[in-house]
């Protein structure tokens, strides 16, 4: 129970599948459902003030370096092209919108920079972006429960 709850933990904190892949890994693994949700949802909404504290200190001294530059203004232009319509037209509930959505490039990982490029007030960003994890969450965790059967 241990392990799976950190995978669980370690699944939904990592870029790589966020909550979208840590709920239905604990699920699968017999962890309890609720126990689940709550790793998973508390797991993704640190990752917003990692990516904040990356992002504004971090960040500054890396994009000396040529090659991390490229890659950042790559992952700049993806976030922006995925969310700028909808920050700029809903603000506050555009970046619900975007982070709650489960699909692949979607996320806090994503809602974070995309929160920092155009500016949103960093309280505000995170509200928006713990409030859209924890509708996604709630999504995968229910469509996670019913392909089980549990539903």
């Amino acid at each position: 129970m241990i392990k799976d709850s950190i995978i669980t933990f370690l699944w939904s904190i990592s870029p790589f599948g966020e909550a979208k892949v840590g709920i239905p890994y604990g699920i699968f693994h017999d962890l309890n459902i609720f126990w689940v949700l709550l790793i998973a949802v508390v797991a993704n909404i640190l990752v917003f003030p990692i990516m904040m504290f990356f992002l504004e200190h971090i960040n500054r001294t890396l994009l000396r370096w040529h090659a991390y530059k490229t890659m950042a203004i790559w992952i700049a232009r993806r976030a922006k092209i995925g969310s700028g319509d909808k920050i700029k037209k809903y603000g506050f509930w555009g970046l619900i919108l975007f982070v709650m959505i489960p699909l692949p490039g979607t996320g806090v990982y994503a809602g974070s920079i995309a929160g920092y490029i155009f500016k949103v007030d960093t309280k505000t960003a995170f509200k928006a972006n713990a409030i859209g994890i924890i509708i996604s969450s709630l999504i995968v965790w229910g469509t996670t429960l019913f392909a089980k059967g549990l539903a």
